[in-house]
């Protein structure tokens, strides 16, 4: 039996207890990409009209990645983030155990483009391209901006805890690679002191997480790993090389760094320059270790999906950011 087939009688179920009206569900799909996270795409039927909604779950028989905060906790996160002005899709319901559907959340469907390709070459969208990367910093500046105090618990890990996390991870997962080891003592020598303000860090904002309509930015999506940190790191990540897809502008192959900050700054953050830099060369090493973890993964028969196999083979990129990345700064 296919899988579409066996989830769509539980989930019918399920929007029957969460939307009393609905009379059933159709035009349920998986949607591609999601290495770490099943995504599934569905109406809800209802007399007065469709609902578009959004099935996000983890992959039956999978381990969730170790940093992840929780399908639970993402969709108590996204309840508090979607009153700050950030774009983001409304939690319709949380999965339980009698659902029979694992771990996950209903969410609306925002109409937009996600696939970054799309994104960065269609025509349709050079008007968005032009203002994204000032929208994109407006996004991360209400972010956090956000009050801890009023989130789901999160872990707490600043740039110490992650060199140090990611050194074990690389250690643990992936292979010997001098690039990895080079840029581990960079990073170690260069850690920003430890009396940074910690704020809401999304972990994960970039071209390939975001939605986009022709007017620009509409929708911020995968908040997994979302903990409490210097926010300099969402800033420094959104200009990782590999965000770029062969593009040449740094933040997300369709802005320059410069539009990214006026829009952080107008949304009342204020922007270290020197921590976003390290912060984009942690984030470049990260990515390389992901990379190993997927292989791993996918070598280990855990999750044998096309994406997790694909991105394991994307390590030696990053070898080359770093690279040139450290050699930059030692310029």
């Amino acid at each position: 039996m296919r899988q579409d087939e066996i989830l769509a009688p539980r989930l019918r179920a399920l929007i029957g207890r969460l939307i009393p009206e609905v009379d059933g569900i159709a035009d349920l799909r998986a949607l591609p990409g999601g290495a770490s996270q099943e995504t599934w795409s569905f109406d809800a039927i209802t007399a007065s009209g469709r609902i578009p909604l959004i099935l996000r779950r983890a992959p039956p028989g999978s381990a969730p990645p170790a940093e992840a905060i929780g399908l639970e906790t993402e969709a108590r996160l996204l309840e508090q983030v979607v009153h700050s002005g950030v774009p983001v899709p409304r939690v319709a319901g949380v999965l339980t155990p009698d659902d029979g559907l694992g771990e996950g959340y209903v969410m609306s469907r925002i109409a937009g483009e996600a696939n970054s390709r799309h994104i960065l070459r269609d025509d349709r969208y050079a008007q968005a391209r032009a203002r994204l990367a000032w929208q994109c910093g407006q996004a991360l500046g209400r972010i956090h901006a956000l009050d801890p105090s009023r989130l789901p618990p999160l872990r707490a890990s600043g740039a110490r805890e992650e060199v140090a996390y990611y050194r074990k991870r690389h250690d643990t997962v992936g292979s010997p690679r001098p690039v990895f080891e080079l840029a581990l003592q960079w990073l170690q020598r260069r850690v920003p002191e430890s009396k940074v303000r910690s704020t809401l860090v999304h972990g994960d904002f970039r071209n390939g997480n975001i939605m986009v309509d022709e007017n620009g930015l509409c929708g911020v999506l995968d908040w997994e790993i979302a903990h409490l940190g210097d926010p300099m790191e969402d800033l420094g990540w959104m200009c990782v090389n590999s965000w770029r897809y062969g593009k040449e502008l740094p933040v997300g192959g369709f802005g320059t760094r410069e539009e990214l900050f006026a829009g952080y700054e107008a949304a009342g953050g204020h922007v270290d320059r020197a921590r976003v830099r390290f912060w984009e060369v942690l984030g470049t090493l990260k990515w390389g270790v992901i990379c190993e973890s997927m292989a791993r993964s996918y070598q280990s028969g855990d999750v044998r999906t096309v994406e997790r196999a694909a991105v394991g083979r994307r390590a030696s990129e990053a070898e080359i950011d770093l690279l040139c990345l450290i050699r930059e700064g030692e310029q």
